[in-house]
């Protein structure tokens, strides 16, 4: 593996990790102001499922990561 295709994945694994940290700092600061604010549960809901999806995305990335640094082991 070249020192640029593990800097890649370095910073891919970076950015899922990232994702993963803000999308549940996010998600529980909009949980708290929906509760303060008395927002329906259809909204909350949304924000679930913008977190979940969220979630999800970084899970793909992780994903990628792994597939890409088994593929290319020396």
């Amino acid at each position: 593996m070249t020192r640029n295709t593990q800097q890649a994945l370095a910073r891919q694994g970076r950015f899922a990790s990232f994702l993963i940290a803000g999308t549940g700092i996010a998600w529980l600061l909009v949980l708290a102001l929906g509760e303060e604010l008395g927002w329906s549960q259809r909204t909350l809901a949304f924000f679930d499922l913008a977190a979940m999806a969220s979630f999800a995305m970084a899970l793909w990335l992780l994903f990628g990561v792994w597939r890409a640094r088994r593929n290319n082991k020396e």
